[in-house]
């Protein structure tokens, strides 16, 4: 795949690496950042649905091909961007996967397939991206949690397991490259509507009881993940540093009332 700059683009505006480009969070995030400004490095495993990406959102968008669970293939990617696009201040890690069965229904290879899409993938761009950062320059990398690793989910046993170690990286990382300038950072979704729950929010009874789960009565949509992931990369951010930050419906902070009963 060509990885030179798509025609028009201005290699002098930031640089943003999208990972996981192709997914709905990742999509919208990557046009919540074009919006803002930035020149955004389209970063998924399929090429002809990254290129189809790449060609909705415009010029200043490049797409790039990686699989997030090499490392050798996640830092191949990197420095094709950096030697064509320049180098990135800002990364949003929208990679993930998820199993919902309890433990003993999870076998040896599923396991290992969620820890290495979850957690493998997030330290290997996380390793690649400080290494591209300019020295001296502030940057922000942004990574993705659950709302089930601060509140017990049934059946949520593996992907609980694999974001309790994103939110772990997340806060050693901050601390560590806290004297550089590099912010790290974590969202916590509830659950939204795109193809990795598509199984679940396409039935309409557990989408009735997914929504009544989310105190706000409803589940999330891309975009309300996108917007606050812009904002965590942006500058208006720039004292923020260490936090996994929900953004659920109230899923995690708030219990509901019991239905039927009096006050």
């Amino acid at each position: 795949m060509d990885a030179s700059p798509r025609s028009g683009m201005d290699t002098s505006t930031p640089v943003a690496i999208v990972t996981g480009a192709t997914g709905a969070i990742g999509s919208a995030t990557a046009s919540r950042l074009l919006d803002a400004g930035w020149s955004v490095a389209l970063v998924g495993r399929d090429s002809s649905r990254v290129e189809a990406v790449a060609g909705r959102l415009g010029p200043r968008s490049a797409p790039f091909v990686a699989d997030a669970v090499s490392s050798a293939s996640v830092d191949s990617a990197f420095s094709q961007i950096t030697e064509t696009m320049g180098p990135p201040t800002a990364l949003v890690h929208a990679v993930g996967s998820t199993i919902l069965r309890p433990a003993h229904a999870i076998s040896d290879d599923d396991f290992a397939d969620v820890i290495a899409t979850n957690l493998s993938a997030a330290f290997y761009s996380l390793r690649a991206f400080v290494r591209a950062v300019p020295r001296g320059a502030p940057a922000s990398a942004l990574f993705f949690s659950t709302a089930a690793t601060s509140i017990g989910l049934v059946n949520h046993v593996a992907i609980s397991a694999a974001k309790g170690g994103v939110d772990g990286l997340v806060t050693a990382a901050a601390a560590t490259y806290a004297a550089k300038g590099i912010r790290v950072n974590a969202l916590a979704p509830g659950l939204v509507r795109s193809g990795l729950t598509r199984r679940l929010v396409e039935n309409p009874a557990t989408l009735e009881i997914s929504e009544r789960m989310h105190p706000l009565g409803r589940i999330g949509e891309a975009d309300d993940v996108a917007a606050m992931a812009a904002f965590m990369v942006s500058q208006e951010a720039s004292w923020m540093t260490g936090q996994v930050i929900a953004v659920d419906g109230g899923l995690s902070g708030i219990k509901l009332p019991a239905t039927g009963g009096g006050a």
